[in-house]
């Protein structure tokens, strides 16, 4: 070090003039629309893909300053091939990388019976842990599908007493299920 202060660099100066800015403006406005036309057309009707092969071809137009300076039809005519050379290359390259899949994907298996019969198992477990009365209830409304009124006539109860035994009755299942180990 030389003991002198360091100069911070100087920004850079604008890479385009404001004429080309305006030169670039003004090709957008003649030919975005009938650019963006032709790139949906090409995309197969791909909105997205269409802005973006547009942004690019005007992006390689701004590159390329003596584009912007020419007639009016040769510019079009310029814009709309390299908007046809970027699809036709994204096409290639993903030809070139196709999505690879694995050959052998597992089929998916029939289902055994074992996780519904186990489930059985710790339903019937922690249903023995219920009041009867409880466990009635539960049983006519859940099993046997059973409305409250209907379970109430089968019962012979009062349908507020059914109602309010389907509650607790499943909050004492909850519980019992819980110390199972089936539900947290």
């Amino acid at each position: 070090m030389t003991g002198r202060p360091r100069r911070a660099p100087a920004a850079p100066a604008p890479a385009r003039p404001d004429a080309e800015g305006e030169l670039l403006r003004a090709l957008h406005a003649d030919h975005a629309g009938a650019l963006w036309a032709y790139a949906l057309q090409l995309t197969g009707g791909d909105r997205a893909r269409s802005e973006d092969v547009v942004q690019e071809t005007l992006l390689r137009a701004w590159r390329r300053p003596e584009v912007l300076e020419q007639q009016d039809r040769s510019a079009r005519s310029w814009l709309f091939t390299v908007a046809r050379n970027i699809v036709v290359d994204e096409w290639r390259a993903a030809q070139r990388r196709p999505l690879s899949l694995p050959g052998d994907i597992p089929e998916r298996g029939e289902p055994d019976g074992a996780d519904a019969a186990l489930e059985s198992l710790l339903v019937a477990q922690a249903l023995r842990r219920l009041s009867a009365e409880h466990r009635a209830v539960l049983l006519e409304c859940y099993y046997r599908g059973c409305t409250a009124a209907q379970a109430a006539h089968r019962l012979g109860i009062p349908v507020g007493t059914v109602k309010s035994r389907l509650h607790y009755g499943l909050h004492a299942l909850r519980l019992a299920l819980q110390e199972l180990g089936v539900v947290t």
